[in-house]
Protein backbone atom coordinates (compact mmCIF):
# COMPACT_ATOMS: atom_id res chain seq x y z
CA UNK A 1 0.00 0.00 0.00
CA UNK A 2 2.61 2.56 1.02
CA UNK A 3 4.46 1.89 -2.42
CA UNK A 4 1.10 2.62 -4.41
CA UNK A 5 0.88 5.59 -2.10
CA UNK A 6 4.74 6.64 -3.18
CA UNK A 7 3.63 6.05 -7.11
CA UNK A 8 0.24 8.38 -6.61
CA UNK A 9 1.96 10.86 -5.29
CA UNK A 10 5.00 11.43 -7.11
CA UNK A 11 2.69 11.56 -10.11
CA UNK A 12 1.23 13.99 -8.39
CA UNK A 13 4.23 15.52 -8.11
CA UNK A 14 4.86 15.08 -12.06
CA UNK A 15 1.18 16.85 -12.70
CA UNK A 16 2.01 19.54 -10.72
CA UNK A 17 5.37 20.09 -12.81
CA UNK A 18 4.10 19.82 -15.43
CA UNK A 19 0.88 22.28 -14.97
CA UNK A 20 4.03 25.02 -13.79
CA UNK A 21 5.67 24.21 -16.87
CA UNK A 22 3.05 25.63 -18.67
CA UNK A 23 2.89 28.94 -16.82
CA UNK A 24 6.55 29.30 -16.45
CA UNK A 25 7.15 28.54 -20.06
CA UNK A 26 5.21 31.25 -21.38
CA UNK A 27 6.86 33.86 -18.25
CA UNK A 28 10.53 32.57 -19.21
CA UNK A 29 9.72 33.29 -23.13
CA UNK A 30 8.54 37.07 -22.43
CA UNK A 31 11.30 36.97 -20.20
CA UNK A 32 13.88 36.18 -22.46
CA UNK A 33 12.91 37.85 -25.40
CA UNK A 34 11.33 41.02 -24.03
CA UNK A 35 13.10 41.51 -20.69
CA UNK A 36 9.84 42.09 -19.42
CA UNK A 37 8.94 40.78 -15.45
CA UNK A 38 5.18 40.24 -16.17
CA UNK A 39 3.26 40.20 -12.72
CA UNK A 40 -0.13 39.65 -14.74
CA UNK A 41 0.75 36.32 -15.98
CA UNK A 42 -1.49 35.19 -13.31
CA UNK A 43 -4.15 37.01 -14.10
CA UNK A 44 -4.37 35.47 -17.65
CA UNK A 45 -4.01 31.82 -16.25
CA UNK A 46 -7.28 33.02 -14.66
CA UNK A 47 -9.06 34.46 -17.63
CA UNK A 48 -7.93 30.78 -18.97
CA UNK A 49 -10.07 28.97 -16.33
CA UNK A 50 -12.90 30.91 -16.63
CA UNK A 51 -13.17 31.36 -20.08
CA UNK A 52 -12.94 27.27 -20.44
CA UNK A 53 -15.61 27.10 -17.26
CA UNK A 54 -18.18 29.73 -18.99
CA UNK A 55 -17.85 28.18 -22.38
CA UNK A 56 -18.26 24.61 -21.44
CA UNK A 57 -21.00 25.30 -18.74
CA UNK A 58 -22.72 27.04 -22.04
CA UNK A 59 -22.10 24.54 -24.64
CA UNK A 60 -21.87 21.61 -22.12
CA UNK A 61 -18.69 20.58 -24.40
CA UNK A 62 -14.65 20.59 -22.28
CA UNK A 63 -13.34 20.46 -25.20
CA UNK A 64 -15.18 23.34 -26.96
CA UNK A 65 -13.95 25.02 -23.58
CA UNK A 66 -10.23 24.01 -23.49
CA UNK A 67 -10.05 26.00 -27.48
CA UNK A 68 -11.87 29.37 -25.99
CA UNK A 69 -9.39 29.13 -22.47
CA UNK A 70 -6.23 29.51 -25.42
CA UNK A 71 -8.01 31.87 -27.57
CA UNK A 72 -9.47 34.18 -24.94
CA UNK A 73 -6.00 34.17 -23.10
CA UNK A 74 -3.91 34.64 -26.10
CA UNK A 75 -6.54 37.74 -26.96
CA UNK A 76 -6.11 39.10 -23.62
CA UNK A 77 -2.36 39.03 -23.66
CA UNK A 78 -2.47 40.28 -27.14
CA UNK A 79 -4.69 43.10 -26.40
CA UNK A 80 -2.66 44.28 -23.34
CA UNK A 81 0.64 43.49 -24.77
CA UNK A 82 -0.35 46.32 -27.18
CA UNK A 83 -2.31 48.68 -24.63
CA UNK A 84 0.24 48.66 -22.14
CA UNK A 85 3.33 46.26 -22.42
CA UNK A 86 4.91 47.84 -25.33
CA UNK A 87 5.39 51.62 -23.17
CA UNK A 88 7.49 49.31 -20.51
CA UNK A 89 10.34 48.02 -22.71
CA UNK A 90 12.13 50.66 -22.22
CA UNK A 91 11.27 51.34 -18.74
CA UNK A 92 12.98 50.33 -16.11
CA UNK A 93 12.08 46.47 -13.95
CA UNK A 94 10.11 48.60 -11.22
CA UNK A 95 7.69 50.86 -13.88
CA UNK A 96 7.59 47.07 -15.20
CA UNK A 97 6.32 45.17 -11.75
CA UNK A 98 4.14 48.69 -10.99
CA UNK A 99 2.50 48.12 -14.87
CA UNK A 100 2.02 44.98 -14.73
CA UNK A 101 0.90 44.79 -10.74
CA UNK A 102 -1.87 47.48 -11.54
CA UNK A 103 -2.94 44.64 -14.32
CA UNK A 104 -3.23 42.19 -11.71
CA UNK A 105 -6.06 44.48 -9.72
CA UNK A 106 -7.77 44.95 -13.29
CA UNK A 107 -7.82 41.51 -14.42
CA UNK A 108 -9.75 40.79 -10.58
CA UNK A 109 -11.89 43.58 -9.99
CA UNK A 110 -12.72 43.04 -13.80
CA UNK A 111 -13.34 39.25 -13.61
CA UNK A 112 -15.74 39.64 -10.17
CA UNK A 113 -17.61 42.19 -11.87
CA UNK A 114 -18.54 39.90 -14.83
CA UNK A 115 -18.89 36.93 -12.90
CA UNK A 116 -19.36 37.65 -9.14
CA UNK A 117 -17.59 36.92 -6.45
CA UNK A 118 -18.39 32.75 -6.19
CA UNK A 119 -16.14 30.37 -7.77
CA UNK A 120 -17.46 27.93 -10.75
CA UNK A 121 -17.30 24.59 -11.32
CA UNK A 122 -15.46 22.72 -14.20
CA UNK A 123 -16.39 18.87 -14.71
CA UNK A 124 -13.84 16.70 -15.92
CA UNK A 125 -14.93 15.72 -19.63
CA UNK A 126 -16.87 12.02 -19.54
CA UNK A 127 -13.57 10.52 -21.58
CA UNK A 128 -11.21 11.18 -18.75
CA UNK A 129 -13.29 10.50 -15.67
CA UNK A 130 -11.94 7.14 -15.43
CA UNK A 131 -9.05 5.67 -13.21
CA UNK A 132 -6.30 3.53 -14.26
CA UNK A 133 -4.88 0.95 -11.72
CA UNK A 134 -1.25 1.22 -10.01
CA UNK A 135 1.34 -0.94 -9.20
CA UNK A 136 0.22 -2.21 -5.83
CA UNK A 137 -3.31 -2.13 -6.50
CA UNK A 138 -4.47 1.33 -6.09
CA UNK A 139 -5.58 3.33 -8.93
CA UNK A 140 -4.93 6.67 -10.47
CA UNK A 141 -7.21 9.53 -12.07
CA UNK A 142 -6.78 9.09 -15.83
CA UNK A 143 -7.43 13.10 -15.90
CA UNK A 144 -4.04 13.50 -14.34
CA UNK A 145 -2.35 11.13 -16.82
CA UNK A 146 -3.44 13.08 -19.22
CA UNK A 147 -2.57 16.25 -18.07
CA UNK A 148 1.11 14.95 -17.76
CA UNK A 149 0.93 13.73 -21.19
CA UNK A 150 -0.91 17.42 -22.55
CA UNK A 151 2.49 18.96 -20.98
CA UNK A 152 4.84 16.38 -22.86
CA UNK A 153 3.24 17.08 -25.82
CA UNK A 154 3.58 21.00 -25.09
CA UNK A 155 7.35 20.70 -24.11
CA UNK A 156 8.12 18.90 -27.16
CA UNK A 157 6.42 21.36 -29.56
CA UNK A 158 7.94 24.13 -28.18
CA UNK A 159 11.24 22.68 -28.19
CA UNK A 160 10.10 21.90 -32.14
CA UNK A 161 9.11 25.85 -32.22
CA UNK A 162 11.85 27.56 -30.98
CA UNK A 163 14.75 24.74 -32.52
CA UNK A 164 13.00 24.36 -36.17
CA UNK A 165 11.00 26.94 -37.27
CA UNK A 166 11.49 31.07 -38.54
CA UNK A 167 9.71 32.08 -35.40
CA UNK A 168 11.69 29.89 -33.61
CA UNK A 169 14.73 31.60 -34.95
CA UNK A 170 13.54 34.83 -34.72
CA UNK A 171 12.51 34.50 -30.97
CA UNK A 172 16.25 33.00 -30.14
CA UNK A 173 17.63 35.75 -32.15
CA UNK A 174 15.56 38.52 -30.38
CA UNK A 175 17.08 37.07 -26.82
CA UNK A 176 19.87 37.19 -28.02
CA UNK A 177 20.01 41.09 -29.91
CA UNK A 178 16.99 42.36 -30.41
CA UNK A 179 18.50 45.89 -32.25
CA UNK A 180 19.97 43.62 -34.46
CA UNK A 181 17.29 41.62 -35.74
CA UNK A 182 15.22 45.03 -36.19
CA UNK A 183 17.96 45.98 -38.79
CA UNK A 184 17.99 43.24 -40.55
CA UNK A 185 14.07 43.62 -41.18
CA UNK A 186 12.20 41.76 -38.78
CA UNK A 187 9.36 43.44 -37.04
CA UNK A 188 9.67 43.27 -33.78
CA UNK A 189 6.09 45.08 -32.59
CA UNK A 190 4.82 41.82 -34.40
CA UNK A 191 7.14 39.15 -32.65
CA UNK A 192 6.24 40.92 -29.42
CA UNK A 193 2.91 40.63 -29.54
CA UNK A 194 2.96 36.84 -31.10
CA UNK A 195 5.45 35.86 -28.03
CA UNK A 196 3.25 37.59 -25.44
CA UNK A 197 0.13 36.23 -26.70
CA UNK A 198 1.87 32.45 -27.08
CA UNK A 199 2.95 32.98 -23.63
CA UNK A 200 -0.66 34.06 -22.38
CA UNK A 201 -2.34 30.64 -24.21
CA UNK A 202 0.18 28.34 -22.38
CA UNK A 203 -0.73 30.24 -19.22
CA UNK A 204 -4.33 30.16 -19.99
CA UNK A 205 -4.26 26.32 -21.02
CA UNK A 206 -2.75 25.62 -17.70
CA UNK A 207 -5.57 27.49 -16.30
CA UNK A 208 -8.34 25.70 -17.48
CA UNK A 209 -7.11 22.14 -17.01
CA UNK A 210 -6.13 22.74 -13.26
CA UNK A 211 -9.80 24.45 -13.11
CA UNK A 212 -11.52 20.87 -13.94
CA UNK A 213 -9.29 19.53 -10.32
CA UNK A 214 -10.15 22.69 -7.87
CA UNK A 215 -12.64 25.51 -8.39
CA UNK A 216 -12.35 28.42 -11.11
CA UNK A 217 -12.14 31.83 -9.02
CA UNK A 218 -10.63 35.29 -8.80
CA UNK A 219 -7.57 35.68 -7.25
CA UNK A 220 -6.33 31.79 -8.14
CA UNK A 221 -3.24 32.96 -10.68
CA UNK A 222 -1.08 34.43 -7.80
CA UNK A 223 -0.35 30.91 -6.03
CA UNK A 224 0.64 29.63 -9.83
CA UNK A 225 2.46 32.78 -10.36
CA UNK A 226 4.68 32.54 -7.59
CA UNK A 227 5.39 29.20 -7.95
CA UNK A 228 6.10 29.85 -12.17
CA UNK A 229 8.41 32.39 -10.17
CA UNK A 230 10.53 30.04 -8.46
CA UNK A 231 11.01 27.75 -11.58
CA UNK A 232 12.23 29.89 -13.75
CA UNK A 233 14.71 30.69 -11.46
CA UNK A 234 15.50 27.26 -10.36
CA UNK A 235 15.75 26.56 -14.36
CA UNK A 236 17.47 29.25 -15.77
CA UNK A 237 15.44 32.56 -17.04
CA UNK A 238 14.94 32.59 -20.76
CA UNK A 239 15.43 28.54 -20.88
CA UNK A 240 12.72 26.08 -21.78
CA UNK A 241 14.55 23.20 -21.40
CA UNK A 242 15.41 25.06 -17.59
CA UNK A 243 11.32 25.54 -17.25
CA UNK A 244 10.62 21.62 -17.97
CA UNK A 245 13.49 20.41 -15.47
CA UNK A 246 13.03 23.56 -12.95
CA UNK A 247 9.08 22.65 -13.27
CA UNK A 248 9.15 18.74 -12.78
CA UNK A 249 11.73 19.62 -9.43
CA UNK A 250 9.84 21.91 -7.98
CA UNK A 251 6.36 19.86 -8.25
CA UNK A 252 8.09 16.44 -7.24
CA UNK A 253 9.88 18.13 -4.16
CA UNK A 254 6.91 20.25 -3.28
CA UNK A 255 4.39 17.09 -3.61
CA UNK A 256 6.61 14.38 -1.60
CA UNK A 257 7.75 17.12 0.89
CA UNK A 258 4.33 17.22 1.81
CA UNK A 259 3.76 13.22 1.53
CA UNK A 260 7.08 12.02 2.94
CA UNK A 261 8.34 15.02 5.99
CA UNK A 262 5.40 14.27 8.55
CA UNK A 263 6.11 10.56 8.25
CA UNK A 264 9.52 11.53 8.88
CA UNK A 265 9.14 13.16 11.60
CA UNK A 266 6.60 10.89 12.88
CA UNK A 267 9.53 8.40 13.71
CA UNK A 268 10.14 10.34 16.61
CA UNK A 269 7.32 12.97 16.53
CA UNK A 270 3.29 12.36 17.94
CA UNK A 271 1.45 12.44 14.90
CA UNK A 272 -0.09 15.96 15.59
CA UNK A 273 3.34 17.51 16.34
CA UNK A 274 4.92 15.64 13.19
CA UNK A 275 2.12 16.81 11.02
CA UNK A 276 2.73 20.47 11.97
CA UNK A 277 6.60 20.51 11.60
CA UNK A 278 6.69 18.46 8.39
CA UNK A 279 4.00 20.44 7.03
CA UNK A 280 5.56 23.73 7.58
CA UNK A 281 8.90 22.65 6.65
CA UNK A 282 7.20 21.46 3.75
CA UNK A 283 5.80 24.49 2.36
CA UNK A 284 9.48 26.08 3.02
CA UNK A 285 11.18 22.93 1.28
CA UNK A 286 11.62 24.16 -2.87
CA UNK A 287 12.23 27.85 -1.80
CA UNK A 288 15.27 25.66 -0.22
CA UNK A 289 15.73 23.90 -3.04
CA UNK A 290 15.72 27.09 -4.89
CA UNK A 291 18.24 28.76 -2.23
CA UNK A 292 21.19 25.89 -3.17
CA UNK A 293 20.33 25.75 -6.98
CA UNK A 294 21.25 29.83 -6.57
CA UNK A 295 23.72 29.11 -4.62
CA UNK A 296 25.68 26.61 -6.59
CA UNK A 297 24.81 28.35 -9.91
CA UNK A 298 23.46 31.65 -10.05
CA UNK A 299 22.05 31.59 -13.34
CA UNK A 300 19.97 28.76 -12.86
CA UNK A 301 20.42 25.13 -14.23
CA UNK A 302 20.03 25.82 -17.65
CA UNK A 303 20.82 29.90 -18.50
CA UNK A 304 19.65 30.88 -21.60
CA UNK A 305 23.24 31.00 -22.85
CA UNK A 306 23.68 27.24 -22.56
CA UNK A 307 19.78 26.26 -23.06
Amino acid sequence: MQTALFIEQLLNGLQLGVMLFLMAAGLTLIFGVMGLINLAHGSLYMVGAFACATVAAYTGSFWLGLIASLAAAAAAGAIIEILVIRRLYERDHLDQVLATFALILVFSEGTRWLFGSFPLYLDIPPLLQGTVPLPGGSRYQLYRLAIIGVGVAVAVGLFLLITRTRLGMRIRAGESDREMIGALGVDIRTLYTIVFALGAALAGLAGAMVGALQSVQVGMGEPALILAFVVIVIGGIGSIRGALVGAVIVGVVDTMGRFLLPQIFGLFMNASQAGIVGGALASMLIYIVMAVVLAVRPQGLFPAAKG
